[in-house]
């Protein structure tokens, strides 16, 4: 790719034309996720298992991706991986109202469509990861990265409701349209992206016989794991999915409808403050930078963001407290969390060559996806030995250790991504 411009990101109209994309695509995404359940239960009266299953292949099929991405993200353009993963996901989403219109709809469907979508969001996901760097240049990571995980906080607010109501005025399968006209949208944007992407250089990390799962695999390991930086916040993140994404999340909705006795319109809005800390977390990640330096604001945010879990299981504890405390979890929690992980991309983009980026996005992605199920079956193992709350407190004891990972010379010496 040729150099990419050196004014701000608001004058630097390929960036804006990415964000622009991601931006419709999230909203798109978040109908998506909330009409598929929907549609199961209300077009084909689904049950709690069938449900399950729908829900884990939405995600798990990721996984697997991130096995082989890696190495095609590395070695191929990243633009019309970008493209080619929206415009399938928009065949698969309007595959639905299609079939439900012929009267051909089933579960079979939806759980392969699920399952196929995850998968090629997934790519997106390492592609896009890889691409950024080269479309904004070092100097602009942070606030470029600032600003799509701001759009995913707002998308998150706004999106659950709007899907409510579009579900509510014009039906499930129509409101899937909407989704898939914007992955339709998104492609368009990427596709006038101007900035000539040049080819991939060649691999100096590919072994002899030429590239491979088992090699690819081993670049993404030692050039993630490998690295002072980027290594502590792969260890950081790994015990943050099983113990706060697997083992706490697993609990967090039964701990609050069935031991603190709240209604499901409470925890929804006690969830949806997640996204306005999200939101907040985008927009103070730069300041904080500046402040203290990138490797330490990456320290405080991850220690204050799981640090704010304690509150869930004190609620407890606490009476009428318990649901301002709740809120203050997600407004600091998710807020946090955000900060950190706007500062780790960040990192990892800026300090790993270009052409390793996708197998290095690819390992984490493995692993973390690998470590989030394993945290859910050891919640289900601990609830049925010492019970919810004591597992909930487990869940948030063992995210604490995840900061204490990143106090290395290494990160506390990062100064900027």
């Amino acid at each position: 790719m040729s150099s990419p411009p050196r004014e701000g990101l608001s004058r630097n109209r390929d960036f804006l034309r990415l964000w622009a994309a991601q931006a419709v695509s999230a909203l798109g995404s978040r109908v998506s996720r909330t009409a598929l359940p929907v549609i199961a239960i209300l077009s084909l009266g689904a049950d709690a298992a069938a449900l399950s299953v729908l829900s884990a292949l939405s995600t798990a099929p990721g996984v697997l991706v991130g096995l082989f991405a890696g190495g095609l993200v590395d070695r191929s353009r990243k633009r019309p991986l970008l493209i080619g993963a929206d415009l399938v996901r928009a065949a698969l989403i309007l595959s639905v109202p299609v079939a439900a219109w012929a009267g051909g709809l089933g579960m079979l469907q939806l759980c392969a469509v699920a399952a196929l979508v995850g998968m090629a969001t997934s790519l997106f996901q390492i592609a896009d990861n890889a691409y950024l760097p080269a479309l904004v240049g070092q100097d602009h990571l942070v606030a470029a990265n600032a600003r799509l995980e701001g759009t995913e906080a707002a998308a998150e607010i706004a999106g659950p409701g709007a899907a409510g109501i579009l579900i509510q005025l014009l039906t499930a399968p129509v409101t899937m349209v909407a989704d898939a006209l914007s992955y339709l949208w998104s492609a368009a944007l990427l596709g006038r992206i101007r900035s000539a992407e040049a080819p991939a250089p060649p691999d100096a990390d590919a072994g002899a016989a030429g590239p491979s799962l088992l090699e690819d695999l081993r670049v993404g390991l030692r050039h993630g794991l490998g690295h002072p930086v980027v290594g502590a916040t792969f260890l950081a993140l790994g015990v943050q999915a099983f113990f706060s994404g697997g083992v706490f999340l697993t609990l967090y909705m039964l701990y609050l409808l069935e031991h603190l006795r709240l209604s499901p319109a409470a925890v929804g809005l006690i969830i949806s403050a997640g996204g306005v800390g999200a939101l907040g977390g985008s927009l103070i990640a730069g300041w904080l930078g500046r402040r203290v330096g990138a490797g330490p604001a990456m320290i405080l945010s991850l220690a204050a963001a799981q640090g704010g879990v304690v509150l869930i299981p004190l609620a407890a504890q606490l009476g009428q407290l318990a649901v301002p405390a709740l809120v203050v979890h997600q407004l600091v929690g998710d807020g946090f969390m955000v900060a950190f992980m706007i500062h780790a991309v960040s990192a990892r983009q800026s300090m790993l060559p270009l052409n390793v980026l996708g197998r290095v996005n690819a390992t984490l992605h493995v692993l973390t996806g690998a470590l989030l199920p394993a945290g859910a079956l050891a919640a289900g193992w601990l609830t049925g030995r010492i019970g919810v709350e004591a597992a909930v407190w487990v869940g948030v004891l063992g995210g604490l250790a995840a900061p204490l990972l990143l106090l290395r010379p290494a990160v506390w010496r990062l100064r900027a991504a």
